[in-house]
């Protein structure tokens, strides 16, 4: 009676939204599904009540290799493991019943008692999801960059006592991959999960040292949590370093910190409709501020008994509020301009109001899908699914009869418009194994004329698409994947758009693969069906409409990944004021648009992201807001691949719009091509230089400088029409000296004629220039060994070993390792008949060093930049006048410049990933020691006056005093990547921008 009781008031209050969190069931019963596996004792032999670690292992792996991806379906009940189960890319485990199935790590499992002190998160964990099968005795390979369509849904996990460095769940996939309906039980274990990636919703985190601790996602892209409960954590609910999380509907009771940013690291975070309870230390914990990498945006939030909203770890400050009860309905901290021209500036700011009726709970976020009772298999309706019979026939009848219509995994062809009703849901669980695909050249799709939908909402309805991949294939020139016309309340989730990267495919096998073996899901350039090809580049790209395109209509977009290089666009939202929401959204890989925003208002767009690759979206522009009116972005991130050898102009291109609000900007790229601008209004010609905002508002009031014909407050415009220019150097006579490192070019500019000249164009590729002591000019460039080339018998490429300290750095991969970077000397009078190898000798050789030559910036993403910056070389190069020298560093790859440093002087450079300037001490020998943070503020290049004033590349040219203070801000034109004084009075600040050369005449 009791128990009947209890359900009755569980289902009375979850009715209401009573509950802080949802913890029913979601589906609760069997999903009937043909490439399906299901995890049952008749199927892999376990007993009720035993330790099932062997058996799940072995059916998540017989999945993977007989499907490649696909869904294990675990029934409701109770299963103890006792040790780590692996889980595959790709692969997904979704569980079912009136009750959630729950797994239970049994009390005191071997290996869970120790920190493991060579694991990442110096835990052990449950359940690891992996970037293939994990053999017997094999090494894991962690899920990275390249691990899609990974889940795990609608199951319980608990954690015995006994098991201290116990971890739930270790998630450090990428796209479409998530973590969902999910209670964790932490108890006396360390965590709930370790490495975050992509998604998480509706999870509740119960005791644990953490709920959640993290680094930044794999790919490094934002990551999305919505509708999700923490409590009872004994450190913190959150830990984290760089998640890019953005959290909306997040509930935290009875911790001592709500999320603790790790030491000496930066974090964009950002919280909106949020209630905290009974927090008795700092809700957050900030280190690295007023650093534009830290970006940390609340709204919304109620607090109960949280009299410490923030401390702040560098400066020791804390920001106090009295009131014990009060909504934060804004705090920002970080870097902020409060219109495209005003002055970034860092910021604390905070808007606190007490009240006295703080809701029990926060209203659920994404819609619960429709019960599974009145769910209609599409199966059952002759649906085939094979990926060659037409099943449009099928899908139509059951859209005009039933509203709720599950289609299980199948590739299911299409030859006509699908059209849904007011009510239509099309449900999947598996937007690789789901698709809905046109055949190439279509008939209805094919030739010329407007653009026609493979599946089209109804206009106005409340639609529902979930879980199924969108197909148009490579050759259907009228073809767009969605036309989204449904209201505000409709629901699109977990929707691949399928085409090019990402692309995954069953094994073609008669039997099981043999032991060990695997198919790989890597991403593909080209769908099966691509037809053409010519110097790498499919020449079908870019021949379609858009992928996605949401006209006249709204709802929300959660988990959409839209990566097809055949479309025009990944997202085309246009002509609507109906309000939309897109959370976590993936556009990547197309040739001239990735997002276009076109005649909108009332959208709020949380962790969209952009990547340009490098053969087909060298020159694509990744967002454009046309005539856009009170739209709202958060955790922003726009990238470009390290593939990516040339720059491009900007990220955001704006047309005409008002009250566009962005907060957490984040424009970047490991290469030195991130695109120059990071907004620009292309109407009025306004540039937002800074990479890293926490927020920008675009006002519409902003004034036009489009009638300007002055080239800048300052700055002179010497030259124009260079492919990417950096490496400046200035010799004792003033002559100035760059570089265009992809068309291997060197240009020097006369002090004495004022006029420029192309002073060499070698075949080798120059990376920075300097000058020794007596006016020697030092080309450092890459060496790649040449083929079949042999030096004494041996071949060359015994000769050219790795350089020191790249595993601090992810530049080092992706073909930047694996040659050499030497130095030439040309005397710049007769560069053809001087050029000479410089020697490497042992570091510290050189008694009496005039100066020693240091790289101005370096990328250290692994956060190692303090320790490497003051690394004491094995080796350096020597200058012709036997007094100058080049440490031998990994950094002089991409560095974008050589900075003097003289012994007995200080030496500023850049710590470009954390975006500051650090000072430090050169001795005798030339080795740097005593690093200390100088200002918050750096990218690529800086240079001393006579005054010692130093002149920083930011956007513009920002230049402090010895101490750190701001003295002035220098107006460029265009963005400044490195800098040297030089004429003949040494007066003159030269300037490389990315296409333009530039002087400034400064007093000193």
């Amino acid at each position: 009676m009791k128990k009947t009781l209890f359900s009755l008031i569980f289902s009375f209050l979850f009715s209401f939204n009573i509950f802080p969190v949802d913890q029913s069931s979601v589906y609760t019963q069997k999903p009937e599904d043909p490439e399906a596996f299901y995890f049952s004792t008749e199927n892999y032999g376990f007993k009720d009540g035993e330790d099932v670690t062997v058996a799940l292992q072995s059916a998540i792996n017989q999945l993977k290799r007989e499907k490649n991806f696909g869904i294990l379906f675990v029934p409701e009940g109770k299963y103890r493991i006792s040790n780590t189960v692996y889980i595959p890319n790709a692969i997904r485990v979704i569980g079912y019943g009136k009750n959630r199935p729950e797994f239970i790590l049994t009390k005191s499992s071997p290996g869970f008692q120790e920190e493991v002190p060579n694991d990442k998160g110096k835990s052990k964990y449950m359940f690891w999801f992996t970037g293939s099968i994990v053999e017997e005795n094999q090494r894991p390979r962690d899920a990275g960059a390249g691990t899609f369509y990974s889940a795990m849904s609608n199951i319980n996990i608990r954690i015995e006592d006994g098991n201290p460095h116990a971890v739930a769940l270790r998630t450090h996939y990428a796209q479409h991959s998530f973590v969902s309906h999910m209670s964790i039980y932490i108890g006396k274990g360390k965590a709930g999960i370790f490495d975050i990636g992509n998604e998480m919703e509706n999870l509740a985190f119960y005791g644990g040292d953490y709920g959640i601790y993290t680094t930044k996602a794999s790919p490094g892209w934002p990551v999305m949590m919505v509708d999700s409960y923490f409590e009872g954590q004994r450190k913190a609910a959150l830990h984290c370093q760089e998640s890019g999380l953005a959290f909306v509907n997040l509930q935290v009771k009875n911790v001592p910190t709500v999320i603790e940013i790790e030491s000496n690291y930066a974090d964009r975070l950002m919280l909106e409709n949020c209630r905290f309870e009974n927090v008795n230390g700092p809700a957050f914990i900030i280190s690295n501020e007023n650093n534009s990498n830290n970006q940390i945006s609340l709204r919304n939030v109620d607090c109960i008994k949280v009299p410490l909203l923030a401390y702040y770890r560098r400066s020791g400050e804390y920001t106090k509020v009295d009131h014990s009860k009060y909504k934060i309905k804004e705090y920002d901290h970080g870097l902020q301009m409060t219109s495209m021209v005003a002055e970034p500036e860092y910021q604390t700011l905070y808007n606190i109001e007490p009240i006295d009726i703080v809701s029990d709970v926060v209203n659920k976020e994404i819609p619960r899908l429709p019960e599974m009772s009145k769910w209609v298999n599409i199966r059952d309706l002759g649906a085939i699914g094979d990926g060659e019979i037409d099943d449009t026939k099928v899908f139509q009848d059951a859209i005009d009869n039933y509203d709720y219509i599950y289609v299980p995994q199948g590739c299911y062809i299409i030859s006509e418009t699908l059209k849904m009703r007011d009510n239509t849901c099309l449900i999947g669980l598996h937007p690789m194994g789901t698709q809905l695909k046109l055949k190439e050249s279509t008939p209805a799709f094919s030739g010329f004329g407007g653009p026609i939908a493979l599946l089209e909402s109804s206009k106005g309805g409340l639609n529902i698409l979930n879980g199924i991949g969108i197909n148009t294939g490579g050759i259907n020139y009228r073809a767009v994947g969605l036309k989204w016309m449904a209201n505000a309340d409709s629901y699109v989730n977990d929707v691949k758009f399928v085409g090019g990267h990402g692309t995954m495919r069953k094994p073609v096998v008669t039997q099981r693969p043999p032991q060990g073996t695997d198919f790989s899901g890597r991403p593909t350039v080209s769908s099966p069906d691509s037809p053409i090809y010519q110097s790498g580049k499919d020449m079908a790209w870019d021949n379609q409409y858009w992928s996605l395109w949401v006209n006249e209509g709204g709802g929300t977009f959660k988990d959409i990944w839209t990566a097809s290089t055949y479309s025009a666009n990944g997202v085309y939202v246009s002509n609507t004021s109906v309000p939309g929401k897109i959370y976590a959204m993936s556009v990547e890989h197309h040739v001239r648009n990735e997002a276009t925003f076109k005649n909108i208002s009332n959208w709020k767009i949380y962790c969209l992201q952009t990547e340009e690759e490098s053969v087909e979206s060298t020159e694509c522009q990744p967002i454009e807001l046309i005539n856009c009116k009170n739209v709202v972005f958060a955790n922003l991130y726009m990238f470009r691949v390290i593939r990516v050898n040339e720059p491009y102009h900007s990220s955001v291109r704006v047309w005409d719009c008002e009250n566009i609000k962005m907060l957490n900007v984040h424009n970047y790229a490991q290469t030195k091509f991130t695109n120059n601008v990071t907004i620009y209004d292309i109407n009025k010609n306004i540039d937002v230089r800074p990479w890293e905002l926490q927020k920008i508002i675009i006002t519409g009031n902003e004034p036009s400088n489009r009638q300007s014909v002055s080239v800048g407050d300052e700055a002179i415009e010497l030259a124009s029409g260079f492919d990417f220019v950096e490496g400046i150097t200035s010799d004792s006579k003033g002559n100035v000296y760059f570089s265009e490192n992809r068309m291997r070019r060197i240009y020097k500019w006369s002090a004495d004629t004022k006029s420029l000249t192309l002073l060499v164009d070698f075949p080798w590729k120059p990376i920075n220039l300097a000058v020794d002591s007596e006016d020697n000019l030092l080309v450092s460039f890459r060496y790649d060994t040449q083929p079949g080339h042999k030096i004494d018998g041996v071949p060359e490429s015994e000769f050219i070993k790795e350089l020191p300290d790249r595993t601090g750095t992810s530049f080092s991969g992706w073909g930047n390792s694996g040659f050499a970077v030497r130095f030439y000397s040309i005397n710049p009078d007769n560069p053809e008949e001087t050029i000479e190898l410089l020697p490497l000798v042992d570091m510290g050789s050189i008694e009496n060093v005039y100066k020693a030559l240091y790289v101005s910036n370096k990328w250290r993403d692994f956060h190692d930049f303090n320790n490497v910056t003051v690394l004491v070389p094995e080796k350096c190069f020597v200058a012709p006048d036997k007094k100058t020298i080049i440490p031998q560093l990994y950094d002089l790859a991409r560095s974008s410049s050589l900075l003097e440093a003289f012994p007995g002087k200080p030496f500023y450079t850049s710590d470009e990933y954390d975006r500051r300037i650090v000072k430090m001490d050169v001795a005798a020998n030339g080795i740097l020691s005593n690093l200390t943070y100088f200002v918050e503020w750096g990218e690529f290049g800086l240079t001393i006056d006579d005054n010692g004033d130093v002149y920083v590349a930011d956007g513009h040219i920002l230049v402090f005093d010895n101490k750190g203070d701001i003295k002035r801000i220098i107006k460029v034109p265009e963005r400044p990547s490195t800098i040297k004084f030089g004429g003949k009075d040494n007066k003159e600040l030269f300037i490389t921008g990315r296409s333009k050369f530039f002087k400034v005449d400064v007093n000193l």
